[in-house]
């Protein structure tokens, strides 16, 4: 799939902005800013281009039980039951724990509408499996995909502020949508 990913980014006009940060065996990876269906067909892209082995996602524990569960699965799909006892941050925290190099996808938003903040999910996964989050921002407009340095969850107050000033940089493919508006909000 590589060859086919790498002709899709050349057709469409996208590029790796900076290497993805080397010798990560686990990561949290927060993708954004999620604004199109389209992002998941970048990120499955980026994926395959940066050679880093498998990055997952989550995905409702009902759509792998379905006729598409094989997909699902085969694109990296990790199922999560919403009705667990354990909270979807111990779940997850759990999957690497089993995983030597486990590395997970996650929207900081949750969601494709604009949003009035982000979620904190992905960063308290990152903080309870003791792993660092590395951001991973969708430019449409430079039709660029960036990768910070690793975040290491401390403060949490700072540490949303740096996840802001990324993403509020980012143009998502429908712009309000995106995050600049809190990144703008946080910083005014």
């Amino acid at each position: 799939m590589y060859y086919i990913w790498k002709l899709y980014f050349k057709i469409n006009g996208w590029k790796l902005r900076e290497p993805f940060p080397a010798n990560l065996p686990k990561a949290v990876l927060a993708v954004g800013p999620h604004t199109s269906w389209q992002d998941f067909i970048i990120g499955v892209a980026a994926r395959s281009l940066i050679r880093i082995g498998p990055i997952h996602f989550l995905g409702k524990k009902e759509l792998f039980d379905g006729p598409f569960g094989w997909l699902f699965r085969a694109l990296g799909g990790t199922p999560v039951d919403r009705f667990s006892s354990k909270g979807m941050v111990d779940q997850v925290a759990e999957l690497f724990s089993k995983d030597a190099n486990f590395k997970i996808a996650l929207a900081p938003e949750g969601t494709k509408k604009k949003v009035d903040k982000l979620r904190t999910g992905f960063y308290h996964i990152a903080q309870k499996a003791g792993v660092p989050i590395v951001l991973v921002g969708f430019d449409f407009k430079t039709k660029q995909v960036c990768f910070s340095e690793p975040l290491y969850p401390g403060n949490e107050e700072n540490d949303m502020n740096t996840i802001l000033a990324f993403f509020g940089s980012m143009t998502g493919k429908y712009p309000e949508k995106g995050l600049g508006h809190l990144a703008e909000k946080q910083f005014s």
